[in-house]
């Protein structure tokens, strides 16, 4: 059973202005929440495509969403154009993004998203490509992972974590995301000032860089434009600074689209207290010019 809450859901209804038969596409199906409210609002004239990375997301929610008009698809949401041509559509009335991770994913142990986890130190969506963050903690070099911490998690204690790291590793292999949890937080001065948990920017920077996230989504949100009716929109939901920069650009250098959203789109104080964790998303939302 799915624990996973969808964030800025009315947000994103009001943002993609859905009406009654239209054919919407969710990139980032995770948990289904999203999907569920689009077909409701779509009927059953409308169609859905739900696209996600992530083969077990793809899977327990094809539980969930049974209808005929929606079409569940496991793949990388840059590959829409061509997914989507299967089914002989090439244009569409929506899309959106949600770039974070689901609940769902972060409550399974076994693939390392959650500092408290003893499983394996994964953080891959798909574990079928790639290699796991495990292999990059264990192999890189000091400099190269203080680089990656620094540039993909804007973590400024970088250098320092890096040379616990392979400091440690020198003696145990460092292999669950508890053990990584653990070194990150040793090397970082505590405040009394509540706060984030300290590891969150170095797990961001590894599961970034395993899903090569922001290569991705640069391509993305240059090609996905070009699947929109006139009068279509697309929404994109991020949640921290370095796929906000690349969002909030590309919209607003593309010709073809009319910003919708001047500022970014964000939780209100209700929100805040039934869902903490949309409390860094940042919706925004462009129209394709008639």
């Amino acid at each position: 059973m799915t624990i996973h809450i969808p964030v800025l859901p009315q947000e994103v209804i009001d943002g993609l202005n859905i009406q009654p038969g239209d054919t919407i596409v969710d990139g980032t199906l995770g948990g289904g929440g999203h999907a569920q409210a689009i077909l409701e609002l779509i009927g059953v004239e409308g169609t859905l495509f739900g696209f996600d990375r992530d083969p077990i997301a793809v899977d327990d929610t094809r539980t969930r969403i049974t209808a005929d008009n929606a079409h569940l698809i496991n793949a990388n949401y840059s590959d829409m154009p061509e997914q989507l041509s299967l089914f002989d559509i090439t244009e569409v009335d929506g899309i959106l993004l949600d770039l974070g991770l689901s609940s769902d994913q972060l409550a399974d142990r076994e693939r390392g998203f959650s500092f408290h986890s003893d499983g394996p130190l994964d953080l891959r969506f798909n574990q079928m490509a790639g290699e796991p963050a495990a292999k990059l903690v264990n192999r890189l070099s000091e400099k190269h992972l203080a680089d990656l911490i620094y540039e993909f998690g804007e973590e400024r204690f970088s250098r320092r974590i890096a040379r616990k790291i392979v400091k440690l590793r020198h003696e145990n292999k460092i292999e669950t995301a508890s053990q990584l949890a653990n070194i990150v937080r040793s090397c970082i001065p505590k405040t009394k000032k509540k706060s984030i948990d300290p590891a969150t920017k170095t797990f961001q920077a590894l599961r970034i860089a395993v899903n090569e996230e922001l290569k991705w989504l640069k391509v993305a949100v240059n090609r996905l434009p070009d699947l929109l009716n006139p009068g279509g929109r697309i929404a994109i939901i991020s949640f921290h600074s370095l796929e906000d920069r690349i969002v909030k650009q590309s919209l607003q250098q593309n010709d073809q689209l009319e910003i919708i959203s001047r500022k970014p789109i964000m939780a209100g104080e209700e929100e805040l207290l039934n869902n903490p964790r949309s409390r860094s998303a940042k919706l925004r939302v462009a129209q394709k010019k008639q």
